[in-house]
């Protein structure tokens, strides 16, 4: 039997997107996170750099054995790959690995090695994009940590929006969210977290990418350091 959100054109979801955007903007993570449930049920996923495992954990609350997506590029920290083994060790989540259609040593044959330092726009849409693309296609709806207070770029996230460049409803149920927010979150539940977070740094990608920040940079400086990039472009 057809559901009623796979009835829905896109058209449809954008609409719907953008409404809830605006009758969500004062609900919880929590309420957020059940508008998505009961709107998308199986056909909803959370996505997870494994930097914490925050939004997964509020999910879970909701959906047990909630689709938890991760991208796999082969850059990662091995604390990252820890994180995510973790989660799924001792977590009420199924997490879904994606990884990208060439290893690295097989990018490297194509393109040359490093191409994070050469191109690091060209090796984020090989290694993260495309398979997220891949990854998401039969969901209809993706949930992010997305938050307002991380940077500049981000100031303007809506709890739920349009996504776009996939066309799906794209849900940041933590976006109004501040860091001591999250920390406070993380104590009182016992959240998993990135060892990484306890030793400089404040967010958490490739580790070629990736370096400590410096006290008053924000949390995302220390990604792609010394470049006018500063986003991998999941975001937009």
């Amino acid at each position: 039997m057809t559901t009623a959100q796979e009835e829905r054109t896109t058209d449809e979801l954008k609409a719907l997107a953008e409404q809830a955007g605006r009758d969500l903007e004062d609900a919880s993570a929590l309420e957020i996170l059940q508008w998505a449930v009961d709107t998308f049920g199986a056909k909803f996923c959370v996505t997870s750099s494994m930097e914490d495992a925050v939004v997964a954990h509020l999910a879970s609350r909701v959906l047990k054995g909630v689709d938890v997506v991760f991208l796999d590029t082969g850059y990662h920290f091995p604390e990252t790959i820890g994180t995510r083994d973790a989660v799924e060790a001792v977590m009420d989540v199924n997490v879904i690995t994606l990884t990208p259609r060439q290893t690295v040593a097989e990018q490297d044959a194509e393109h040359g090695p490093k191409l994070h330092d050469r191109d690091p726009d060209l090796c984020c849409a090989l290694r993260k994009v495309r398979p997220l693309e891949e990854g998401l296609k039969d969901y209809r709806a993706w949930a992010t940590g997305l938050r307002r207070d991380e940077s500049p770029t981000r100031a303007n996230t809506p709890v739920v929006g349009w996504d776009e460049k996939r066309r799906k409803v794209k849900i940041s149920p933590i976006a109004r969210w501040t860091q001591d927010d999250v920390d406070a979150y993380i104590t009182e539940h016992g959240v998993l977290t990135n060892p990484l977070l306890m030793d400089g740094y404040a967010s958490v990608g490739c580790a070629p990418c990736t370096r400590r920040v410096l006290e008053g940079e924000d949390a995302r400086a220390g990604r792609w350091a010394g470049r006018a990039k500063t986003e991998c472009g999941l975001h937009g």
